[in-house]
């Protein structure tokens, strides 16, 4: 007589579940760099909370993109279009005031974060942060929250209810603190012109009135300024 020995096939007792298509968050980068997006759309579709459904990298592209656009973020790299991040997130806002912008940054928190969102920024993050405070911030600015690191946070809380004078380079347009930036890094006029699509006697224009506003004379001074700040 034949035995027969019964097969048995095991089976997880808890089956993965699949994210749902709707809690899935759907990301639009806005950067002028073919690595950096390249880069942050892998880091962002190798989980399953997140999706890059568009792409752009000038501000032309990103205005007109986003017009019809299916997205539930902006990460807004703030030296797109030569540095006018700032200026194309306000021109953004005019367009879709309800989308979340998360701006993506390589500078310090503080005052360039205090700026951005003042233009309308609903987040701030640096480019040195972990993965996993890049996803918490978006998860976060996605829902309709604001976020900024809890270290700058603090610094505002403290900022407030504190009497210490204001920063000087605060009185500074956009265009003249971007110059002080430049120079503290070492940029030239002719530099910084090809940054900007502006001429030379421009900047050099952008430089005098900031000499002027912050009462220095030379590039040496604002490049100790800027560092003592941690401007750059």
């Amino acid at each position: 007589m034949l035995s027969h020995k019964r097969k048995w096939i095991q089976t997880p007792l808890f089956a993965p579940k699949e994210k749902r298509e709707d809690s899935i968050i759907k990301v639009f980068l806005a950067c002028p760099h073919v690595m950096v997006r390249e880069g942050t759309k892998r880091i962002l579709e190798n989980t399953a909370d997140f999706v890059v459904t568009g792409e752009a990298e000038n501000n032309l592209e990103v205005l007109e993109k986003l017009e019809t656009a299916d997205c539930d973020i902006v990460i807004l790299e703030i030296s797109i279009s030569n540095g006018k991040g700032l200026h194309l997130l306000q021109e953004l806002k005019k367009i879709r005031p309800e989308l979340p912008v998360l701006v993506l940054s390589i500078y310090p928190e503080g005052y360039h974060a205090a700026r951005a969102i003042r233009a309308g920024a609903d987040g701030y993050v640096t480019k040195e942060k972990t993965t996993a405070e890049l996803f918490e911030a978006i998860q976060k600015v996605s829902s309709g929250k604001k976020y900024i690191s809890s270290s700058f946070a603090e610094k505002l809380t403290f900022d407030m209810g504190s009497a210490v004078k204001k920063p000087l380079h605060k009185i500074l347009s956009d265009r003249e603190l971007q110059v002080m930036c430049s120079i503290a890094s070492g940029k030239t006029i002719k530099k910084m012109a090809e940054e900007f699509s502006l001429n030379t006697h421009t900047i050099s224009t952008y430089r005098s009135r900031m000499l002027t506003k912050m009462g220095m004379t030379n590039d040496a001074e604002v490049i100790y300024y800027a560092l003592k700040e941690s401007l750059v």
